[in-house]
């Protein structure tokens, strides 16, 4: 491949008149003049491949540029990827010859001052962002055209309407993202695709490819969609009103990103997925309802929906991924039994979140997953929870306490930093493997150095692994008002000389272990008498195996 740079200067007639005159003869002006017409400077730079030109940068001093449809004899076929990308002239217009037939992705970004494009009969493709933020006011797509990029029209800003010719076959996501676009008509003789109320679709409107952003008001989706696109609503930000009917069965990545005046929406019970930002900077929304059938909430799907105060989580949702409700107005959420992971910033930044329960079904909880909930003050946390991720209740200031169940075995760095009021922290199983400064805030006056939270760290007689100090906090004892059985850990189920498990409690006090081979009709009988040493004591029963079932309670003399 061969790369070189042409450049054709065609000097204004009055100019090369004056020069004639010292080197020619006067009689042959006349006709040199009429072969020379005023042309503006163009320049190029342009790679060559198997006896065709791809032209790869433009640098001359913009206006109407015309692309010639030869250079160096070759014929120019392609335009290449950021040729025309950001250029710092003001290109206003660029005629596109009939010998093109590729334009490359990014090939005329961001060229804000071209407001018109002629496009060759001879273009197959338009590339990825091909035209995205150029001023185009109009736009026709010649029917050589068979595949349109992403985004290909993105953010041009004055286009009204367009015209999709019957010879196009594959169009991207967003290709008509553009805030003032009213109309997407189609040719009613393409094969892949339709037009319904100036909204694009495919042939057989199964699946709503884009709306136009300047649609207004109420838009009820038709009954034939079972499938919302990726970006098929961004942007729509004078829509007020959705109704997702029955049949649809999925909402793609960002299908409704930064529609700011929706203030109702509609899902149907048989959507099953809701994509990544799906209905993200909808910050109008103020309530939603998922229906039973959601089992997939992505990443962001609600992110940024500030306005958002209630949401309801059916039982068939498993996972919430990262972000989903990050930034929202929540104050409260009811997460349901059938979620095991709750995602990284799942709930960051959800500032008027006051309480939250995290059910015993939850293994783990993200990154940042609740980071900046300034007013929580209530938290209860499942007993399947293995880890506490990095910062994941970070400048929670609200929080004055907090009990971890004995599942934990994993607090990350800055779980509970800049938690200004937690005092007491409660936890109910053997101290976990512990991150850097997880209790650790900042002084809010010079020199804002990194001091201690002001945390008291409460542990059950009986666990292990707890010293004087856990993350630099101070530790204690924590005495329950019953006698506890601790069930988890290597002491407890079966032994070598029977089934035991450790008991705990307060210092010195006497307690009785009873057992039964009934729930349903008790009959309980004192096993044994265990004074607690320094809060705890272990007790075997060798006769467990002597009975089909046992039953095991504790009760003070």
């Amino acid at each position: 491949m061969n790369t070189q740079t042409y450049i054709a200067r065609i000097t204004h007639p009055k100019t090369l008149a004056g020069r004639l005159r010292t080197g020619c003869t006067t009689s042959l002006l006349p006709l040199l003049l009429l072969a020379l017409p005023t042309v503006v400077q163009a320049q190029f730079t342009y790679s060559t491949t198997n006896g065709t030109l791809t032209i790869t940068a433009y640098t001359g001093p913009g206006g109407d540029v015309v692309i010639p449809d030869t250079l160096d004899g070759l014929p120019v076929t392609s335009i290449g990827a950021r040729a025309f990308y950001s250029t710092s002239v003001g290109v206003t217009s660029v005629t596109i010859p009939n010998s093109v037939t590729n334009i490359g992705d990014f090939a005329f970004y961001a060229c804000q001052y071209m407001t018109n494009v002629t496009i060759g009969n001879g273009v197959a493709s338009i590339g990825q962002h091909a035209f995205d933020t150029c001023s185009l006011n109009s736009i026709t797509i010649p029917n050589s055209v068979t595949s349109i990029g992403d985004s290909a029209f993105q953010n041009c800003m004055d286009l009204t309407s367009v015209t999709i010719p019957n010879s196009v076959t594959s169009i991207g996501s967003g290709v008509f993202d553009c805030m003032r676009l009213t109309a997407i008509t189609v040719d009613p003789l393409n094969a892949c695709y339709s037009s319904m109320d100036a909204v694009l679709f495919n042939k057989s409107q199964t699946t709503l490819v884009e709306c136009p952003e300047a649609k207004v008001g109420n838009y009820i989706i038709p009954g034939s969609v079972t499938n919302i696109g990726d970006y098929a609503f961004f942007g729509c930000s004078r829509l007020t009103s959705i109704t997702i009917p029955n049949s649809v069965i999925s909402i793609g990545d960002s299908g409704f990103l930064s529609c700011w005046d929706l203030t109702n929406v509609t899902i149907g019970n048989s959507v099953t997925s809701i994509g990544s930002q799906a209905f993200g900077e909808c910050s109008g929304l103020t309530s939603v309802t998922i229906p039973n059938s959601v089992t997939t909430i992505g990443s962001g799907a609600f992110g940024g929906c500030d306005g958002l105060t209630s949401v309801t989580i059916p039982d068939s949702v498993t996972n919430i991924a990262a972000g989903a409700f990050s930034y929202c107005g929540l104050t409260s959420v009811t997460i349901p039994d059938s979620v095991t992971s709750i995602g990284a910033n799942a709930f960051q930044n959800c500032y008027h979140l006051t309480s939250v329960t995290i059910p015993s079904s939850v293994t783990s909880i993200g990154d940042s997953a609740f980071d900046s909930c300034y007013s929580l003050t209530s938290v209860a946390i499942g007993t399947k929870v293995t880890c506490i991720g990095v910062g994941a209740f970070y400048h929670c200031d609200s929080l004055t306490s907090l009990t971890l169940p004995a599942s934990v075995t994993n607090i990350e760095s800055n779980a509970f930093s800049f938690c200004g009021n937690l005092t007491r922290v409660f936890f109910q199983g053997n101290a976990p493997s512990l991150g850097q400064n997880v209790f650790v805030g900042v002084l809010p006056f010079p020199p804002h150095e990194l001091v201690p939270d002001p945390v008291t760290v409460y542990y059950l007689p009986g666990t292990t692994g707890w010293d004087t100090t856990f993350g630099n906090r101070p530790t204690a004892q924590w005495f329950l008002p019953n006698p506890l059985i601790l069930d988890f850990g290597p002491s407890f189920g079966v032994q070598t000389n029977g089934f035991g498990f450790v008991i705990s409690w307060a210092t010195n006090l006497p307690v009785v272990v009873e057992a039964s081979t009934s729930l349903a009709n008790p009959n309980w009988s004192p096993l044994a008498t265990n004074t607690l040493t320094s809060g705890s004591s272990y007790f075997s029963d060798p006769q467990w195996t002597n009975h089909p079932t046992r039953f095991y309670r504790l009760r003070s003399p």
